[in-house]
Parts: structure tokens; sequence; C-alpha cells
């Protein structure tokens, strides 16, 4: 009999969470085989949001603060693993799930306080709070929204 804490190491690795690679990365098979995980683009973040992810490659944590979209990571980057050639910065945008408190009734805009862009709308509702909604076209999946939400009810995603 297999005890319960080696289960999952002889079933294989659990799918990884999608993980979020700096802006202007490259499509990520080609990412992953330039980048280098030399730590330049960490260190370049004047946000310091870039941290080292699985494996040691880059990625993105909105936790503290947003990406401002500078390029100095892009700059930094000898590998050109991420490639800022006018490129659009990346593809996600902000998403809102079920524990945002505007769903329980409770007055709540501290997402669209943060957002400098104005992509998240509240919509009036008769007798309840607004409920927040995201424009797709506004939003540049810049994070900002994320560390204020006081119940973690926003990610950054496609």
């Amino acid at each position: 009999m297999v005890d319960a804490s080696r289960r999952g190491f002889l079933r294989g690795r659990p799918h990884p969470r999608a993980e979020i690679r700096p802006p202007w990365a490259l499509h990520e098979s080609d990412f992953i085989d330039r980048c280098t995980r030399c730590g330049d683009c960490l260190s370049a973040c004047p946000q310091k949001i870039l941290v080292s992810g699985d494996g040691g490659y880059p990625t993105v944590d909105f936790s503290q603060r947003e990406c401002t979209f500078c390029g100095d990571c892009a700059a930094a980057c000898r590998p050109l693993a991420l490639a800022g050639d006018g490129l659009p910065a990346w593809p996600y945008k902000a998403l809102i799930n079920a524990s945002c408190l505007t769903q329980r009734g409770v007055e709540c805009r501290v997402c669209g306080d943060f957002c400098d862009v104005r992509a998240i709308l509240f919509a009036p509702r008769i007798g309840s709070a607004p409920l927040p909604s995201i424009d797709t076209d506004a939003c540049t999946g810049c994070g900002a929204c994320v560390a204020p939400c006081p119940t973690a009810a926003i990610r950054i995603g496609i």
C-alpha cells in the first residue's frame, strides 16, 4: 500500500498553474528555449514584481504592486526571451471571481480606485451594490487591481 504523501509523486506531477511571464515574453516554448534564468530581468524591474518561478524562469507576482510596462525587463534581457519590439506587452486581462464582495451585496470599489485606465466599471443595481465588470478593450492587465482587493477576487489571466 502506498501512503498518501507519495501518491501524487507516483501519479506524476500535478498540472502546473499557468504562470504569467514578464511583458513581451516570446511564445512559451520559445521563451523557455531562450531564457537562461540569469535573473537580469528580475533585478531590472523597478516594481519588483518579477520573481523566480517554476524551474527558475521569471514570472510575474502581482501580490504587492502592478506592472508599469516600463520595458526595463525587456531591455535587460540579453538572450532576447523578452522581445519588446513594439509588440503588445501581453494578452492578459483582469478577471473577477465570485468571492468579490459585491456578489454578497457589500459596497466595494477598491479595484476601480486603483485602476488608472478606468477599465473596471460598476453597473448600478437596484437594492444592491453595483457589480464590477472589466472593459477588456481598456484593461492592460497591469495588475494594479489585484493587491488592493480585500478578498483576492481578482486575478490576471486570459
